[in-house]
């Protein structure tokens, strides 16, 4: 008898090695808005300064331009960006960053999601982001500036 498999809700979060869970863009807004969790974009300065932001999101950044090295002051800055209790929602371009944030967020003690499909989402066959995915993409508010 074949069954067809049981996909995720977008509506709530999927299970994670490592780290809280992943969250739809969506779902992290509805969070976000609602006050139960702080939005964290962990891409460069240089991403956000180019290619859009979200209003209100706190800039910690997971590697910097140029080079992409780590961020040597990550730790303490996402413990300074969290307040104790808080549930921390990590954003980068395409939801890959975020993964390896999420990951040291949870190390240092603090509840961390991953956003899938990050900022921009995956390229498409052109490889251009924004068509497949990402919180633009869903029309999630964001500014560029």
């Amino acid at each position: 008898m074949n069954q067809t498999p049981t996909l995720p809700s977008p509506d709530q979060p999927r299970p994670a090695e490592g780290y809280a869970g992943d969250i739809s863009p969506r779902l992290a807004w509805q969070w976000v808005s609602a006050g139960q969790a702080v939005l964290v974009d962990v891409r460069s300065d240089a991403e956000r300064d180019w290619v859009g932001y979200v209003p209100g999101a706190l800039a910690v950044a997971w590697k910097q331009w140029p080079g992409m090295r780590l961020n040597p002051d990550f730790d303490a800055q996402i413990c300074a960006a969290v307040p104790p209790g808080s549930t921390a929602l990590l954003l980068c371009r395409s939801g890959v960053r975020s993964i390896a944030a999420a990951r040291r967020a949870t190390e240092l003690g603090l509840t961390a999601y991953n956003i899938l499909e990050g900022f921009e989402g995956d390229p498409d066959e052109n490889g251009q982001r924004n068509r497949r995915g990402g919180w633009r993409f869903h029309g999630l508010p964001w500014q560029q500036g």
